[in-house]
Protein backbone atom coordinates (compact mmCIF):
# COMPACT_ATOMS: atom_id res chain seq x y z
CA UNK A 1 0.00 0.00 0.00
CA UNK A 2 1.44 3.35 -1.08
CA UNK A 3 0.50 6.92 -0.29
CA UNK A 4 -0.05 9.48 -3.06
CA UNK A 5 -0.58 13.24 -2.97
CA UNK A 6 -2.35 14.35 -6.16
CA UNK A 7 -3.47 17.74 -7.41
CA UNK A 8 -6.41 18.12 -9.76
CA UNK A 9 -6.87 17.84 -12.66
CA UNK A 10 -5.82 14.19 -12.57
CA UNK A 11 -3.83 12.74 -15.49
CA UNK A 12 -3.57 9.26 -17.01
CA UNK A 13 -0.10 8.98 -15.43
CA UNK A 14 -1.57 9.77 -12.00
CA UNK A 15 -4.25 7.08 -12.40
CA UNK A 16 -1.85 4.45 -13.77
CA UNK A 17 0.32 4.54 -10.65
CA UNK A 18 -2.61 3.95 -8.28
CA UNK A 19 -3.29 0.45 -6.96
CA UNK A 20 -6.16 -0.85 -4.87
CA UNK A 21 -5.54 -0.21 -1.20
CA UNK A 22 -3.39 2.87 -1.84
CA UNK A 23 -4.14 5.98 0.19
CA UNK A 24 -4.66 9.16 -1.84
CA UNK A 25 -4.76 12.77 -0.68
CA UNK A 26 -6.39 15.11 -3.20
CA UNK A 27 -5.75 18.85 -3.34
CA UNK A 28 -7.50 21.16 -5.78
CA UNK A 29 -11.04 21.19 -7.15
CA UNK A 30 -13.50 18.30 -7.11
CA UNK A 31 -17.16 18.38 -8.12
CA UNK A 32 -20.20 17.07 -6.31
CA UNK A 33 -23.01 15.25 -8.09
CA UNK A 34 -25.60 12.69 -7.07
CA UNK A 35 -28.45 10.91 -8.86
CA UNK A 36 -30.51 13.89 -10.02
CA UNK A 37 -27.45 15.86 -11.13
CA UNK A 38 -26.11 12.87 -13.09
CA UNK A 39 -29.43 12.55 -14.86
CA UNK A 40 -29.25 16.22 -15.86
CA UNK A 41 -25.65 15.89 -16.99
CA UNK A 42 -26.60 13.07 -19.35
CA UNK A 43 -29.67 14.98 -20.58
CA UNK A 44 -27.40 17.96 -21.28
CA UNK A 45 -25.04 15.74 -23.29
CA UNK A 46 -27.97 14.16 -25.18
CA UNK A 47 -29.18 17.65 -26.12
CA UNK A 48 -25.71 18.49 -27.49
CA UNK A 49 -25.09 21.20 -24.91
CA UNK A 50 -21.90 21.82 -22.92
CA UNK A 51 -21.61 20.55 -19.36
CA UNK A 52 -21.31 23.02 -16.46
CA UNK A 53 -17.70 21.90 -15.83
CA UNK A 54 -14.92 20.24 -17.81
CA UNK A 55 -14.84 16.47 -17.27
CA UNK A 56 -11.26 16.09 -18.50
CA UNK A 57 -9.15 15.18 -15.49
CA UNK A 58 -12.03 15.81 -13.08
CA UNK A 59 -13.17 13.93 -10.00
CA UNK A 60 -16.83 13.70 -9.00
CA UNK A 61 -17.68 13.20 -5.32
CA UNK A 62 -21.01 11.49 -4.69
CA UNK A 63 -22.20 13.68 -1.82
CA UNK A 64 -25.17 15.80 -0.81
CA UNK A 65 -23.64 18.01 1.86
CA UNK A 66 -25.57 19.48 4.73
CA UNK A 67 -25.90 23.28 5.10
CA UNK A 68 -22.78 25.14 6.14
CA UNK A 69 -22.55 26.13 9.80
CA UNK A 70 -21.41 29.69 10.57
CA UNK A 71 -17.81 30.27 9.54
CA UNK A 72 -17.52 27.09 7.43
CA UNK A 73 -17.81 26.69 3.64
CA UNK A 74 -19.85 23.48 3.91
CA UNK A 75 -21.60 21.23 6.40
CA UNK A 76 -21.09 17.52 6.86
CA UNK A 77 -19.92 16.03 3.56
CA UNK A 78 -19.91 12.24 3.79
CA UNK A 79 -20.10 9.97 0.73
CA UNK A 80 -23.28 8.46 -0.61
CA UNK A 81 -23.67 4.97 -2.09
CA UNK A 82 -22.10 4.93 -5.53
CA UNK A 83 -24.04 2.24 -7.39
CA UNK A 84 -26.93 4.67 -7.99
CA UNK A 85 -24.69 6.52 -10.46
CA UNK A 86 -23.48 3.36 -12.25
CA UNK A 87 -25.78 3.84 -15.27
CA UNK A 88 -24.19 7.25 -15.93
CA UNK A 89 -20.54 6.76 -14.92
CA UNK A 90 -19.23 4.85 -17.99
CA UNK A 91 -20.38 7.61 -20.35
CA UNK A 92 -18.80 10.31 -18.20
CA UNK A 93 -15.55 8.33 -18.00
CA UNK A 94 -15.54 8.07 -21.80
CA UNK A 95 -15.55 11.89 -21.91
CA UNK A 96 -12.50 12.28 -19.66
CA UNK A 97 -13.77 11.92 -16.09
CA UNK A 98 -10.74 10.51 -14.23
CA UNK A 99 -12.40 9.38 -11.04
CA UNK A 100 -15.35 9.15 -8.75
CA UNK A 101 -15.52 9.23 -4.97
CA UNK A 102 -18.16 7.44 -2.92
CA UNK A 103 -18.80 4.32 -0.92
CA UNK A 104 -19.84 0.79 -1.79
CA UNK A 105 -19.26 -1.54 -4.72
CA UNK A 106 -19.41 -0.65 -8.42
CA UNK A 107 -20.96 -2.55 -11.33
CA UNK A 108 -18.97 -4.59 -13.82
CA UNK A 109 -19.75 -1.91 -16.45
CA UNK A 110 -18.16 0.80 -14.32
CA UNK A 111 -15.10 -1.35 -13.60
CA UNK A 112 -14.70 -2.00 -17.35
CA UNK A 113 -14.95 1.76 -18.02
CA UNK A 114 -12.24 2.42 -15.44
CA UNK A 115 -9.88 0.09 -17.28
CA UNK A 116 -10.81 1.34 -20.75
CA UNK A 117 -10.53 5.06 -19.92
CA UNK A 118 -7.77 4.99 -17.28
CA UNK A 119 -9.94 6.11 -14.40
CA UNK A 120 -10.24 5.24 -10.72
CA UNK A 121 -12.90 4.74 -8.07
CA UNK A 122 -11.93 6.18 -4.69
CA UNK A 123 -13.61 5.48 -1.38
CA UNK A 124 -14.29 8.10 1.26
CA UNK A 125 -15.00 6.97 4.79
CA UNK A 126 -18.73 6.65 5.36
CA UNK A 127 -19.95 8.12 8.65
CA UNK A 128 -17.10 10.64 8.75
CA UNK A 129 -18.78 13.51 6.91
CA UNK A 130 -18.04 16.08 9.61
CA UNK A 131 -14.35 15.15 9.58
CA UNK A 132 -14.16 15.12 5.76
CA UNK A 133 -15.73 18.59 5.61
CA UNK A 134 -12.70 19.94 7.50
CA UNK A 135 -10.62 19.24 4.36
CA UNK A 136 -12.96 21.39 2.22
CA UNK A 137 -11.80 25.01 2.13
CA UNK A 138 -14.38 26.40 -0.29
CA UNK A 139 -17.70 25.31 -1.81
CA UNK A 140 -19.83 27.00 -4.44
CA UNK A 141 -22.86 25.85 -6.40
CA UNK A 142 -22.04 25.87 -10.13
CA UNK A 143 -25.12 24.14 -11.62
CA UNK A 144 -28.65 22.93 -10.89
CA UNK A 145 -29.17 25.07 -7.79
CA UNK A 146 -32.83 23.96 -7.71
CA UNK A 147 -31.65 20.49 -6.62
CA UNK A 148 -30.64 21.84 -3.20
CA UNK A 149 -28.14 19.45 -1.56
CA UNK A 150 -27.87 17.57 -4.87
CA UNK A 151 -26.83 20.67 -6.85
CA UNK A 152 -23.43 20.45 -8.49
CA UNK A 153 -20.80 22.18 -6.39
CA UNK A 154 -17.18 22.92 -7.01
CA UNK A 155 -15.29 22.09 -3.85
CA UNK A 156 -11.77 23.26 -3.10
CA UNK A 157 -10.06 20.58 -1.04
CA UNK A 158 -6.70 20.24 0.67
CA UNK A 159 -5.32 16.77 1.36
CA UNK A 160 -8.79 15.19 1.07
CA UNK A 161 -8.20 11.58 2.31
CA UNK A 162 -9.33 8.70 0.09
CA UNK A 163 -8.67 5.01 -0.51
CA UNK A 164 -8.34 3.37 -3.94
CA UNK A 165 -11.19 0.84 -4.23
CA UNK A 166 -11.05 0.05 -7.98
CA UNK A 167 -7.94 0.87 -10.00
CA UNK A 168 -7.59 1.03 -13.79
CA UNK A 169 -5.73 -2.31 -13.80
CA UNK A 170 -8.75 -4.34 -12.69
CA UNK A 171 -7.85 -4.38 -9.03
CA UNK A 172 -10.66 -4.24 -6.49
CA UNK A 173 -10.48 -3.72 -2.76
CA UNK A 174 -13.11 -5.60 -0.83
CA UNK A 175 -12.99 -6.08 2.90
CA UNK A 176 -15.24 -8.87 4.10
CA UNK A 177 -17.04 -7.79 7.25
CA UNK A 178 -16.22 -9.78 10.39
CA UNK A 179 -19.62 -10.96 11.55
CA UNK A 180 -18.51 -12.79 14.62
Amino acid sequence: MAEHHLTTPITDADVEKLKTGDVVFITGHIYTARDAAHKRLVETLDAGNPLPFDLKGALIYYVGPSPAPPGRPIGSAGPTTSYRMDTYAPRLHSLGLKGTIGKGKRSDEVKAALAEHKAVYLGATGGAGALLSQRITDAKVIAYEDLGPEAIRELTVKDFPLLVINDCHGGELYVKPNLG
